[in-house]
Order: structure tokens, then sequence, then C-alpha cells
């Protein structure tokens, strides 16, 4: 009876044939479905002696292997029967739908930027590691001890040491306290380390600082610093280095001045403003009515710091200059809220679509 079964429903398998979907469905229900006829016929099958198992059993599982790949081949004929039916009402001489084009973010312009000009005058690029010991981020740069960048309130620190550790250089001893990096200055000392001038080197990178977030200041954000060491350099030759940059980057024409300043590292040391590029001198919120807005500090190397890196201050002179990315930034696209650089938000980043280079 059961083999009979089998029989019958082999023969109209083999004898099916479509390629429509709603009927090959139907075909999967009446056999392969959880109510189905291989299902009824397996509940029969538990019923029958064990001598009809030996042979039935055989036949039953070809039975069932046999709906199973009928349903694959026309499940596939169907499919490939509807993507062609798809493709004939396409029109392939129609345009193709073009892919959006994405922005560099405007800090990575004006990072770029900054460092081309600077390839110009035979500035390199170095970088170095955004975790830093106590003697690369402070004492190699004549940090005292009470200096308040020191504090806590000021500094992400790491590890906290008590006892001192030497350097490995022989230049100094520095504690063991690990930190985020104040300023891309470490760069500076960890090249003069390792090496003899002439120095003249960029170094950008990513600081960080224990600062409440507002839309004037952030936690993290973004320094270029150089530094030129040599024989004979003087201050001189840092004031025209940072005029030139100031005209290749606001164009001919933008005023600079430098107001004296103190700076742990550099003797004598300066603050650079340049007139505002927003109201052209006249007075806007952004110079706070003062037509002059500062956009870096800089100064002569101080001798203590090229001595504490194994160069003899006799023999060589230096410059350096630091500036924040974001500051520049906001003058040359004038954005006026530093937590857009870091919010990650399209609808600010697609404006920078026309800047890509």
């Amino acid at each position: 009876m059961l083999q009979d079964q089998i029989t019958q429903y082999t023969a109209e398998i083999n004898a099916f044939d479509t390629k429509n979907a709603d009927e090959l469905e139907q075909f999967r229900i009446r056999f392969l479905g959880t109510k189905g006829i291989i299902k009824d016929i397996f509940d029969e099958f538990k019923a029958v002696s064990p001598e009809e198992k030996r042979t039935l059993g055989k036949v039953l599982n070809e039975f069932k292997q046999l709906a199973e790949a009928k349903y694959q081949a026309l499940n596939e004929l169907t499919e490939n029967s509807k993507l062609q039916t798809e493709n004939s009402q396409l029109d392939m001489t129609l345009p193709g739908e073009g892919f959006e084009v994405g922005a560099r973010h405007p800090l990575a312009l004006v990072r770029r930027e900054i460092i081309e000009i600077f390839n110009k005058l035979g500035f390199s690029v170095a970088e170095g590691p955004e975790i830093e010991d106590d003697w690369h981020n402070f004492s190699a740069l004549n940090f005292p001890e009470e200096h308040p960048a020191r504090d806590m309130q000021d500094t992400f620190f790491i590890k906290k040491a008590d006892s001192s550790l030497s350097t490995g250089e022989g230049r100094g001893e520095a504690k063991g306290d690990i930190a985020l990096r104040t300023h891309t200055s470490s760069v500076q000392v960890r090249m003069m380390e390792a090496g003899q001038p002439p120095f003249r080197a960029l170094m950008p990178g990513r600081v960080y600082r224990n600062e409440a977030i507002s839309a004037r200041a952030h936690c993290f954000f973004h320094q270029v610093e150089g530094l030129y060491v040599d024989e004979n350099v003087s201050f001189a030759d840092l004031k025209q280095t940072l005029f030139y940059f100031v005209q290749e980057l606001y164009g001919e024409g933008t005023k600079v001045r430098f107001r004296p300043s103190y700076f742990p590292f550099t003797e004598p040391s300066a603050e650079m403003d340049i007139s505002c590029t927003i109201c052209k001198g006249a007075g806007c919120q952004m110079c706070k009515g003062s037509g002059w807005v500062e956009i870096l500090g800089c100064g002569m190397v101080d001798p203590n710091v090229l001595e504490n890196c194994g160069i003899d201050s006799k023999k060589y002179s230096g410059f350096a200059f630091g500036m924040g990315i974001e500051r520049i930034a906001n003058l040359k696209f004038e954005i006026k809220d530093l937590r857009l650089f870091s919010e990650n938000d399209v609808r600010f980043l697609k404006q920078y679509k026309t800047a890509i280079i």
C-alpha cells in the first residue's frame, strides 16, 4: 500500500514543471510542508513491520530527496526567469546613478595646507606617541616641578609615580609619570635626542588637556608645531618664516604683529596675531572688536632645552612655534563652535565637498 503511494507520487513529481512562483509554492506545501504528503508517508512508515522497513526505508528516503531536488531546480529556474523579466524592462541606454562624493574633514584640509606651505621652506614632518612620559612632555622642555600644567586639573595622567627614573640618555632625571601628551613639543625632544642639528621639521598631531568642553575649548584638539635648529638662527628668521606662512595661508595683505609672552621652553617668547580675516580688522565677535586674532605662540628655543637634548647651545640656536589647527580652521572657514569638528554631523561635513584636494 505504502509502496504504491510512493510510486504514484514519484510519477507526479517527475511530471511537474512550472516557472510560476505561486504554483511552485503550492508544490512545496503539498509535498514538503509540515502537513504535506512526505510527512504523512513518514508517519505511516512508523507502523509497518520491521521486515518492510528494511526495503521501504531506502525507497522513502530517495522519494524525499527527489521532491527536494525537484523543488530546488524549479526554484532556480523561477528566480532566473524573474530576473530576466526585470532586466528586459530596464532601459540600458539610460545614464547610471552616480555615487555620492565624500569630503575631507575641515581639520584635515587645514592640516594638509599648513604642511604644504612649510614644505616649500624645507620643513619635513615628524610624528611621535600620544601617550608620553614626564621627561619628553615636561622636564626636558624646562617645565619646573611646580608648573601648573603638571596638575591633574590640566593633564590627563595615566600613571603617577613618586620615584624618579632615569631618562636612559643621561640627560637629567624624569619622574615616572605617564600621561596623554599636552602638546606635540614632545616630538621635538625626541627628534633632538635622536640626532644632531640641523633640524627643520613640523610636528602635527592630536593633544589632550583636561578642560571643560564648550564652543571655544575641548578636551582634545590638534596642533602643528615647528622646529628649526642650526647655527646662527635668529629671531628675525622666525619672524620672516611665520610672516611668509600667514601670507600663503590667508592671502597677501594680512597683517601680522608679535606680542611678548612667556613659555618655559622658549626665550624670548612671543604670541603672534593676525588681522581678523572675517572683519578685515574692523572689529567683530571673532576678534572681540580688536581687529586682531592670536593664532600661535613662538620663540627662540631655550638653551636649557637644547642642553637637555644633548645639543651644544653655544654652537646652535633655533626657533619653535606651535598653533592649534582648530583655531586656523575657525578663521579660514568661519566655524564658531569647536564641537562641530568632533561630532561627525554629516550635514556639517557635507559643506566641504567642494574643498577636496
